[in-house]
């Protein structure tokens, strides 16, 4: 019966606005007031490891409130990083995490954000890259080891993918000052600057 309820529910929840519009080919996560994930491909209960292993293999999901059909993708993904975080080796210093929070708010807290997911997207391109460069047999991510292994070799090919991550990280960057002064000549008069008036 639950398994039907499950079925049931998974309909009206792809209509949900905030769906995207292909969700029928994503695979639906649901949440119960337990705590408990629910994975409606496979019919039973998994845990945030499962999740995890999804996120690893680059399988696309949603995890929406069995109930509501509210989209807790995000909430699940950060609960995935606090395990990472405290659990193993961080990823984030403090002094990151401070700054970070420092953003929530401020008025380049969308622009931060994008800045952010361009970066992360960028590396992972020129780790995909990399992948098929060294001739990784299925066209997935290396492992942590593998990547390990080739980045402590220094070859000619690391160093130009290196080079090249960090020119479009520069890219970005710049692209997000121009955007900064384009709003800020929009919100001050012309001739404005730090001196004030001459």
């Amino acid at each position: 019966m639950t398994q039907a309820k499950a079925r049931g529910r998974s309909r009206p929840q792809a209509e949900t606005p905030a769906a995207p519009a292909d969700e029928g080919s994503l695979r639906v996560l649901k949440k119960y007031p337990n705590r408990r994930l629910y994975d409606t491909e496979t019919s039973g209960y998994i845990t945030l490891a499962d999740v995890k292993r999804m996120v690893l293999d680059s399988e696309r999901f949603v995890v929406r409130d069995a109930k509501t059909g509210e989209d807790l993708t995000r909430s699940i993904l950060l609960q995935i990083i606090l395990e990472e975080e405290t659990g193993g080796v961080p990823m984030f210093s403090s002094d990151m995490l401070a700054n970070m929070i420092r953003f929530y708010g401020h008025t380049m807290q969308g622009m931060m954000g994008s800045y952010l997911e361009k970066n992360i997207q960028t590396f992972a391109e020129m780790q995909q890259r990399f992948a098929e460069q060294a001739g990784l047999p299925g066209g997935k991510a290396m492992t942590p080891e593998v990547w390990s292994q080739f980045m402590n070799l220094q070859s000619p090919m690391v160093q130009g993918l290196m080079t090249s991550y960090l020119d479009q990280s520069k890219s970005l960057f710049s692209q997000m000052q121009e955007q900064m002064h384009k709003q800020a000549g929009s919100l001050f008069p012309a001739g404005f600057g730090a001196g004030g008036k001459k």
